[in-house]
């Protein structure tokens, strides 16, 4: 149910559902309308044969004057006198319309309907009546047009006056809704495969284009999107490739920028460096060079957030525990408490040296904030997750999404040893969005701060299995 929920939810959905209700109505309408005039072409040729009867019989009555008494008495085919008495109602102009065009006397005929009773033959000529089927009326079941008497007053063509009996009996017809339920069922089932599919190639493109504007947010070196189909879909993709042109520009110039400013910065800090350690003072050279190094650091992780962002690194299949072993090796040489506790097997299409330096960013975030460090992976169909858990106090809530703004710092001391330029989450962010994968802290329910990345289960290798 809730995936269906999504499916109407979606643009294909709604184009769906309106091409269904839009070419089911205007095709039970064209239908109905069709039905309708085959109905009148019923009707009108109904009349032509009963003008045809009545013509037939009046020709015969005008030509044979000495047997005219005798045709009356025994009547034509529908045709007969009309008994005396007969109660006139209104007049049939549809049946008068039809007599105009016809030769002889019955051109100038008046018709007028009357009660069925007057076109009752004689006793002895009724028709023995049928026997009815037993049940109830089916819908498929044809419906009749009830039988109708007319009266038909005209004048032979040697002035004699005659009034005529004219009934018309029952016909069966398919009425105007009448519809074969096969017809219904396969016409209905036509409709909702055309349906689906104009609503699959017309929303082909924007899927195509919200496909490609995630992929840019996650690399933004990618290839560009085809230029193909309809005029409008051109100019969305020609548009699109064009402000991804812009973005690389723009920030192939910032890295430019930057790594300019950071080469020509070198020889000017080397100089400051050199300087200072001319200065007399002890404790004002210390507090100096302290400056200059952490100018220099903020300069350096100015660069490698430019860079993260730029990378042109490619992807290749990565074991994430030799990967996180190795980092956890490194940190324990360097005196750190840090544990691998929890392998998994999971091997991913990421970039190496970009998932060494987010790793290793956290790792080193835990172990300066939190003491210690505790790395864990887990796998399941439809994700991948690796955990870096510290020892700390954590952090307040309204400050697990602000830490990973730029130069945003939770410390204050501005010491080497526990500060920096408060780029480190930002870079970490950036490398992990870059790979597809989420980064985001939470407080433990056992205490200290955990660090999570998350990635999608599709961006394992091919014919990795997870555990």
């Amino acid at each position: 149910m809730r995936r269906l929920g999504r499916f109407f939810a979606s643009m294909v959905g709604r184009l769906f559902v309106i091409l269904l209700l839009g070419m089911s109505v205007a095709a039970i309408g064209a239908t109905m309308l069709a039905s309708a005039k085959r109905q009148q072409e019923f009707e009108r040729q109904n009349l032509n044969r009963i003008a045809d009867r009545l013509q037939g019989f009046v020709n015969m009555l005008d030509g044979n004057p000495e047997l005219r008494d005798r045709l009356l008495d025994s009547g034509g085919p529908s045709v007969r006198r009309l008994p005396p008495g007969a109660r006139v109602g209104r007049p049939d102009t549809a049946l008068m319309e039809v007599l105009d065009d016809r030769p002889g006397p019955v051109a100038s005929s008046q018709v007028a309907f009357t009660s069925f009773r007057s076109c009752l033959p004689r006793l002895p000529e009724l028709p023995h009546p049928k026997k009815p089927r037993n049940g109830p009326p089916r819908e498929s079941d044809p419906a009749f047009i009830p039988p109708k008497c007319r009266m038909v007053a005209l004048r032979l063509s040697d002035g004699t006056p005659l009034q005529l009996a004219l009934d018309s009996p029952a016909v069966a017809h398919n009425g105007i809704l009448a519809v074969d339920p096969l017809f219904l069922s396969l016409l209905v089932l036509a409709i909702a495969v055309l349906a689906y599919v104009v609503a699959r190639m017309a929303s082909a493109p924007l899927q195509r284009l919200a496909a490609a504007a995630a992929a840019l947010g996650d690399d933004l070196q990618g290839a560009p999107m085809p230029v193909t189909g309809p005029l409008e879909v051109r100019r969305a993709a020609e548009a699109f490739n064009a402000m991804q042109k812009r973005l690389q520009r723009h920030l192939g110039e910032r890295t430019q920028m930057l790594a300019a400013i950071t080469h020509d910065l070198q020889t000017p800090v080397t100089r400051l460096r050199l300087r200072l350690e001319n200065v007399g003072d002890e404790a004002l050279r210390e507090r100096l060079i302290g400056d200059l190094a952490a100018m220099q650091a903020l300069i350096r992780e100015g660069l490698e957030l430019a860079r993260s962002a730029e990378s042109a690194e490619q992807r290749a299949a990565l074991d994430l525990d030799s990967l996180l072993e190795s980092i956890v090796e490194d940190a324990v040489e360097a005196g750190a408490d840090v544990r691998f506790d929890r392998p998994s097997g999971a091997v991913l299409m990421l970039r190496p040296l970009a998932m060494h330096r987010l790793f290793s960013n956290l790792v080193d975030n835990a172990v300066t904030y939190g003491q210690s460090a505790r790395v864990s992976v887990e796998q399941d169909a439809d994700k991948v997750v690796v955990r870096i858990r510290d020892s700390g106090p954590g952090l307040a809530e309204d400050e697990l999404e602000a830490v990973f703004d730029p130069f945003v710092r939770l410390e204050t001391s501005r010491s080497r040893a526990t500060g920096g330029a408060g780029l480190g989450l930002t870079i970490a962010r950036a490398l992990a969005e870059k790979d597809g994968a989420r980064l985001k802290l939470r407080n433990h329910p056992k205490g200290g701060l955990e660090a999570v990345v998350e990635w999608p289960a599709s961006l394992r290798a091919s014919g990795t299995r997870h555990a």
